[in-house]
């Protein structure tokens, strides 16, 4: 009975609601509509042309996750880091595989109106995943080896700096890009040769627990000189390429500006944010916006300055003590979502730049094995011999100059800025990425081969 007058009440208040509003509408039939100004928009719908560019988005952000995650796991079963995996990946989705062996599929998923969307995504991606490699490390053991890491970092770049130029004696008249001046492309190739890729040898280091080790922190604080000082290098490159050399020097100064600023006044707040923050029952959401918007700020302020904007969220991220509540909560929040979702775009986006059809001949893959040579001998000599001076065994040297090897997303963003410069030819872009992959897949292999002998001389021992 009382489900029976619930029904009948129900109804009835839909039917009064639907004569109500046929009264209110026909009430409104006279009514003449408001005066305007410019072209009715009433009913216009998006532009197909949106609409298209927002289903190929979609539709290549579930490609590349299915590859990024079908390769990074290959990849780990057979002892590499899955980011590899994603890297490959991407190039195989690019012009070098996919372009290749199935045009059509190639245009439908990854169309040139998608590109700039999908770039915007893979630089949000690096910003945040850098971020949570700065949560991870232990500035404690870095202030230890504060001389050591900047004598390594700096040898590491002046090596394969040099190495690098000397062989753009070479490689200019042959795949330089059309008009670039020989200082400019030498200084730049000496600059691509130099670089570390901070976020994947903290991959490295973390799939195989050595992140929060000595040897692992010397590392990261290593690559993290490097990269800046690669950085800075990289903007002279671009003052000179710009006819404005006077660039590096403001950018320096900028750079020490903003650290300085980070250290002294950000650090002591932070710290007590996290100490309060810490004391809660529950880390709330605000945690997390206040992390977010401060991170996002600092690198702002970083790109603004021309060091890139993954430095500034990186800094930031290495004040908040690594072993506190707050960074472990802000981790298990974020790192899901960026190394799924957002990291394995930028690997795409590089992917469709890349080129490796040009390598068509017995020159071009000469030039490239030169230039996988030099790279090599250059990165890790200069790290092998730097660590042995300042303190480290032979093995701890020939480790850090193993990992110092490491190019693959550095390397990356930094080919990307040459191409985009018109420094590079799309062939020398491909090489050099073919460079990037190949040294960092073989950082895995030679350091296991390494630990693998020193532990029989353990056991022999």
């Amino acid at each position: 009975m009382i489900k029976l007058k619930s029904t009948v009440v129900y109804a009835g208040m839909v039917a009064l609601t639907v004569a109500g509003f046929f009264w209110i509408r026909s009430l409104g039939a006279s009514l003449a509509p408001p005066p305007g100004d410019g072209p009715a928009r009433f009913g216009t719908a998006p532009t197909s042309e949106a609409v298209n560019v927002l289903t190929h988005v979609l539709i290549a952000l579930v490609v590349i996750i299915l590859v990024a995650r079908g390769l990074g796991s290959i990849f780990r079963r057979i002892g590499q880091p899955p980011v590899m995996g994603e890297i490959i990946g991407g190039i195989l989705l690019g012009p070098s595989l996919l372009g290749r062996v199935a045009p059509e599929a190639y245009a439908f998923l990854l169309p040139p109106s998608v590109a700039p969307h999908l770039g915007v995504l893979a630089q949000v991606g690096v910003i945040l995943y850098m971020f949570l490699v700065g949560l991870h490390l232990d500035t404690r053991l870095i202030r230890q080896r504060t001389e050591a890491s900047v004598a390594i970092s700096h040898t590491s770049i002046l090596a394969p700096f040099l190495l690098g130029s000397a062989l753009s004696l070479f490689l200019y008249g042959r795949w330089a890009a059309p008009g670039v001046p020989f200082p400019v492309f030498a200084m730049f190739l000496g600059v691509s040769m130099s670089v570390t890729a901070f976020p994947v040898l903290a991959r490295i280091l973390t799939d195989r627990h050595m992140h929060k080790s000595a040897l692992g922190s010397l590392a990261l604080a290593c690559a993290a000189v490097d990269d800046v000082t690669a950085w800075c290098l990289l903007a002279l490159v671009v003052g000179v390429a710009r006819s404005d050399p006077s660039q590096v020097f403001l950018t320096a100064g900028l750079t020490a500006a903003f650290i300085g600023v980070l250290y002294f006044l950000v650090r002591p707040v932070a710290r007590r944010f996290v100490a309060q923050r810490s004391k809660a029952p529950e880390r709330s959401q605000g945690t997390l916006a206040v992390a977010c918007v401060a991170l996002l700020v600092c690198a702002l302020a970083t790109e603004s300055i021309g060091i890139h904007a993954l430095f500034g969220a990186f800094l930031l991220g290495a004040l908040i003590p690594h072993d506190s509540q707050v960074a472990r909560d802000i981790h298990a929040k974020l790192e899901d979502a960026v190394v799924v979702l957002l990291l394995p775009v930028f690997f795409a986006f590089t992917g469709m730049r890349t080129q490796m059809g040009l390598l068509s001949g017995p020159e071009e893959w000469i030039a490239c094995g030169l230039i996988v040579l030099v790279a090599s001998t250059g990165k890790f000599g200069g790290s092998l011999i730097a660590a042995r001076l300042t303190g480290s065994t032979w093995r701890e040297s020939a480790a850090l100059g193993i990992l110092m090897n490491t190019r693959g997303l550095m390397e990356l963003i930094v080919l990307n800025v040459g191409l985009d410069l018109g420094v590079l030819s799309p062939a020398l872009f491909a090489m050099l990425v073919l460079m990037a992959v190949v040294t960092t897949v073989a950082t895995t292999p030679i350091l296991q081969l390494l630990t693998a002998k020193d532990r029989a001389v353990d056991r022999a021992g």
